[in-house]
């Protein structure tokens, strides 16, 4: 089991730099291009590149809070209140991320500024955020029925 979450924890930090990288490298870049190209949005871009790096924030600590679980999983504290706590910040800084780009995009379409693309990206965001929420709270009930039935069983022995 050990070697499996260990691979897990790579991939978090794995993805956690690739993001962090992303930010500082790639981002704005991308963002003097698009005010280049687009020169009638050029004024939103800092909006925009501000209120991605906000959203940044919830990622890390979801990152943070899946890295505690999965030393939770090795310590063999799967099934314990600290593992559901995990799970709901995790839940909630999914739903923040999706609450974020929802309002993002009314910011914008409310600026007339909503181009095509941000829209995709954007509701594409939302979506993942979601479904991310929805199976984390699903995985949440599962863990607290788990973890009831774990003390029934304790107490009838």
């Amino acid at each position: 089991m050990r070697r499996n979450t260990t691979i897990l924890k790579f991939a978090l930090i794995t993805i956690g730099t690739v993001a962090f990288l992303f930010c500082l490298f790639w981002l704005p870049g991308i963002a003097d291009l698009a005010a280049e190209m687009y020169p009638e949005y050029g004024h939103h871009g800092l909006p925009v590149l501000i209120g991605v790096y906000i959203t940044v924030i919830p990622f890390y600590i979801a990152l943070h809070q899946a890295f505690g679980l999965l030393n939770y999983i090795e310590n063999k504290k799967a099934f314990s209140s600290l593992a559901v706590e995990s799970l709901k910040r995790i839940k909630n800084c999914a739903n923040a991320i999706g609450l974020m780009y929802g309002a993002g995009m009314v910011f914008l379409m409310s600026q007339n500024a909503l181009h095509l693309s941000i829209g995709v990206i954007g509701v594409v965001v939302i979506f993942i955020a979601s479904s991310i929420a929805l199976f984390i709270a699903i995985l949440q009930e599962m863990l607290r029925s788990a973890i009831a039935i774990k003390s029934e069983n304790d107490l009838t022995v």
